[in-house]
């Protein structure tokens, strides 16, 4: 099995030591190569390159970002219809971000060191799953996507450059761009699959549950959200403070949010549309997009293999 190792040296929790290790290791199962990200976009870059070359196998070490960029540069381009081409390689995930969602998803550990012994183990089993992903315009996103709040979030984290991306640093981060925009965030129109168009304040995409973690802590909006079924809509209806702090105390409960008057929940959705007279963020896996007037977001199902 020829195997590709994308190393992000950048990212929180990644060593020259731990890349060492992590390659040695590999290595005993895979031919392996190693290739360490240099600029935005190189991730994606070499997964392309890996899917051109015929590698059957890349394992990315880095945070969400990392992950998306190699995911979007292996899977052709969105509509184009080849999501499931049998040409795409496979992917296997060693945690090195800070959050990391998309790899705790799966069930990989936070910890880099037992995440590879995972993976190893998987390798000799010959043990992986098809996943579906979703798409925000021409995004693939592995885990969440959003527009709003959210949004504005990773927007601010962009700004705050040299500090670590800690949970601290975002939920402060959060607060300010509650209290900050209040007023003046544009209301969004949302349409699930066939539904009559909503008005909410905020939009969050999930292909997975949690949506994301606050440190050790799962943030589950949409609890019955699978990578094997369609993608979760959480939209609230109202930010006012009481029913934010309604919703974050049921997201970071056991058993998740659930359905309320205040909000559109859905799980096991094939489109979603949003738009809004305004330009509001757009966020996918924990990286800030862009400003977009109007955003559809699509679940494409069995877009990939993953080894875990």
């Amino acid at each position: 099995m020829r195997a590709v190792l994308v190393v992000n040296p950048q990212a929180t929790a990644t060593t020259p030591g731990g890349r060492d290790v992590l390659a040695h290791a590999l290595a005993s199962e895979v031919k392996l190569d190693v290739v360490e990200t240099t600029h935005r976009g190189h991730a994606a870059e070499i997964g392309a390159a890996a899917r051109d070359d015929g590698v059957d196998l890349v394992v990315a070490h880095g945070g969400d970002g990392t992950v998306n960029e190699v995911v979007n540069g292996m899977l052709p381009a969105v509509g184009d219809g080849r999501g499931s081409r049998a040409d795409v390689p496979m992917l296997a995930v060693v945690p090195g971000g800070s959050a990391n969602v998309f790899a705790r998803a799966l069930g990989y550990p936070a910890d880099p060191v037992e995440a590879a012994h995972v993976l190893l183990d998987a390798l000799v089993r010959d043990r992986s799953r098809r996943i579906g992903l979703g798409t925000a315009d021409d995004r693939w996103f592995t885990f969440s996507a959003g527009m709003g709040w959210d949004a504005d979030v990773v927007a601010g984290v962009d700004r705050i450059r040299g500090k670590e991306a800690s949970p601290g640093l975002y939920t402060r981060v959060a607060v300010r761009s509650y209290f900050w925009p209040a007023h003046s965030r544009p209301r969004l129109t949302l349409t699930v699959d066939d539904d009559e168009p909503v008005t909410v304040r905020s939009a969050f995409l999930s292909n997975a549950d949690p949506w994301s973690y606050l440190g050790p802590r799962p943030i589950r909006l949409n609890p019955g959200c699978t990578f094997e079924r369609g993608i979760g809509v959480f939209a609230p209806r109202s930010l006012d403070i009481i029913s934010v702090l309604g919703y974050l105390r049921r997201a970071l409960s056991a058993a998740g949010c659930q359905p309320n008057r205040r909000l559109v929940q859905r799980d096991d959705v094939r489109a979603v549309s949003v738009s809004s007279e305004k330009p509001v963020n757009l966020q996918v896996d924990g990286d800030l997009v862009g400003a977009r007037t109007s955003v559809e977001f699509r679940s494409v199902a069995d877009a990939l293999t993953v080894v875990v």
